[in-house]
Order: C-alpha cells, then sequence, then structure tokens
C-alpha cells in the first residue's frame, strides 16, 4: 500500500512539475518562444525572428523576454514567412494595466510606443525606443493579411536585471510544495498504520 501512495505521489509531482513548466513558459512569453537557439514571435500563421538589445547597457547581448534595464532599447523583427513581406505590420507597446487582452479600453491612453501600420517589403521591421522607468509592459504586433488580423501579444518587463519575476514563480512552487507535503504526511501515515 506504501508502494502505491509513493508512486501515486512521483507522477503527480511530476505532472505538476510539466505542467509549471508549460504555465511558466506561457507566462513569462506569450507570443515569443524560442526554438533553435532563435527567439520566434508567432502572429497568427505567420513567424518572426525577435532580436533586442540594448546598446548603452548590455553591449550585443541579445535578450528574448524581459528588458535587463531601462534606457534605449533596439528591437528587430525579422520576417521568417516571406509571405509577411506584401503584408503591412503594426507594432504597439502599452502599459500593463493588468486587464485581459483586448480589454484594455482606449489604447492611444496607455500607449507608450506605436508604429502605424506599414508594409516592410524588405522583411524587417526595426525600432528603438527609451524607456524611462522600470514597469510592466505589453507588446502587441498586428498584421493584416486581406481584411484578417493577426495579433501577437507579449507581455514583458523593464529593468528587472536579468532577474525573474517571483510573482511567477510564486503560485507553482507552493502548489508543489503543498502536494508534496501532503504525499509526504500520507505516506508516513500509511507505514504508520501498517507496522
Amino acid at each position: 500500500m506504501t508502494k502505491g501512495w509513493t508512486i501515486t505521489g512521483i507522477k503527480w509531482l511530476v505532472g505538476m512539475l510539466l505542467g509549471m513548466t508549460c504555465w511558466m513558459q506561457a507566462y513569462a512569453h506569450g507570443g515569443l518562444s524560442m526554438a533553435e537557439d532563435m527567439c520566434k514571435l508567432t502572429v497568427g500563421p505567420y513567424t518572426m525572428h525577435f532580436t533586442g538589445y540594448q546598446p548603452e547597457s548590455s553591449q550585443e547581448q541579445e535578450f528574448c523576454e524581459d528588458i535587463p534595464n531601462t534606457g534605449r532599447t533596439v528591437v528587430a523583427l525579422d520576417y521568417i514567412d516571406e509571405a509577411l513581406r506584401p503584408l503591412t505590420t503594426e507594432v504597439r507597446i502599452i502599459r500593463d494595466t493588468g486587464a485581459e487582452p483586448g480589454e484594455e479600453g482606449n489604447l492611444d491612453e496607455i500607449t507608450v510606443m506605436h508604429i502605424p501600420p506599414k508594409v516592410y517589403s524588405n522583411g524587417s521591421v526595426t525600432f528603438e525606443h527609451t524607456f524611462p522607468t522600470e514597469g510592466d509592459f505589453v507588446g502587441l504586433v498586428t498584421v493584416r493579411d486581406n481584411g484578417i488580423e493577426h495579433v501577437s501579444r507579449f507581455p514583458f518587463a523593464v529593468g528587472t536585471g536579468g532577474k525573474f519575476k517571483m510573482n511567477m514563480y510564486f503560485w507553482p512552487l507552493l502548489i508543489i510544495v503543498i502536494g508534496g507535503g501532503y504525499f509526504f504526511f500520507a505516506s508516513k501515515s500509511q507505514k504508520e498504520k501498517n507496522t
């Protein structure tokens, strides 16, 4: 009986760890993901190569997620799909208000940077923005394809210094600790009953 509790506990913990990993990736990246050592931005059926760096503070070190420092930041979006070249692309950075996607209200009121829709036939959108203060933001990249809008939304923080955000890890770790404690004490209680 004890062996059954242990196997069940291990299966549960492995499942929680896998679930937590997927949850953290979704929470952290939104439309951004790492694949083949390349940061990819998914916009509907299309993909772009995302590169960000801060020339003054981190030299040529690239980032894919959170921006390590405040200050001048350069971002390049290079089309991976050639089909993007004749389409319009719009880029917007807004303050993260905590609202659900699409429920932010008037975007102009919370926009910190906006590049209107334009065709980039060279296959590359490059822009820079100076972040004067730390904070949480959301990047929105919109591609319009024959009247259909594809929007990629990716939350990010500025001024993290490359550190992880505690609130991202707190709840999954708490669930694992509680679940591990439950199975530990259940197993111990079962052993005592068997003796």
